[in-house]
């Protein structure tokens, strides 16, 4: 084995393996994608709530008349339609995120109205608030498991 001078300066080679991207920070707690629908014309609203807020990543191949934007595992899939027809269920979508903190100084500086939810477990607490097309959101911190 011949050991390089200290003098050479190292160049690293080209991983030849095809690159996997880092996956979003927040995870969608859901089993599939989950599937909403917002009224016509909020597009940039939920590009900024979803994109810039929560970290979400858009779909851009989602197809016409959809907005969709990646979690970790999953998708929030958005159908664009003129009038919302009513909720079945008033359960809100469920999400993890590790910048908790920032993401309540955002809602904090924005002034996105929420609501803090505390369980009955102690330290168990969660955000709810509604997104741009009036979807209710629920979003707690990832715990560490130690």
């Amino acid at each position: 084995m011949e050991l390089e001078e200290p003098g050479e300066e190292f160049q690293p080679e080209r991983d030849p393996r095809p690159h996997i991207p880092e996956p979003p920070p927040v995870r969608l707690v859901a089993i599939a994608d989950v599937h909403l629908t917002t009224p016509a014309g909020l597009e940039k609203p939920l590009d900024a709530f979803y994109g810039a807020l929560l970290r979400f990543q858009r779909d851009d191949e989602a197809g016409a008349g959809v907005i969709a934007y990646h979690a970790e595992r999953h998708r929030a899939v958005f159908k664009i339609v003129e009038i919302a027809p009513p909720r079945e269920d008033y359960r809100p979508m469920q999400l993890e995120t590790p910048h908790f903190a920032e993401l309540v100084q955002g809602l904090v500086d924005q002034e996105i109205p929420f609501e803090w939810q505390r369980g009955v477990a102690p330290g168990v607490e969660a955000l709810l608030l509604r997104d741009p097309a009036g979807n209710w959101i629920m979003v707690a911190p990832v715990r560490a498991i130690q």
